[in-house]
């Protein structure tokens, strides 16, 4: 009778302790990534940036009043 249960708390607790995180765990931070494609999106922002100062409105003059 004492056996089932002993089972289903050891199994409890093994599954506890393998699913936490382990405080004395070592810490390792991520190394930087290395930027990939770094010519080629200055590149293409350069052209988008030439294009959108092709396709910008101009500002409309300023409108003169008609003095009678």
């Amino acid at each position: 009778m004492e056996q089932p249960a002993g089972f289903i708390f050891a199994v409890d607790a093994v599954t506890r302790h393998v699913m936490s995180a382990r405080p004395d765990a070592p810490v390792r931070p991520d190394p930087p990534r290395a930027a990939r494609l770094l010519a080629t999106r200055r590149l293409a922002a350069g052209a988008l940036r030439r294009l959108a100062d092709q396709i910008q409105p101009t500002a409309l003059p300023a409108r003169t009043t008609c003095t009678q």
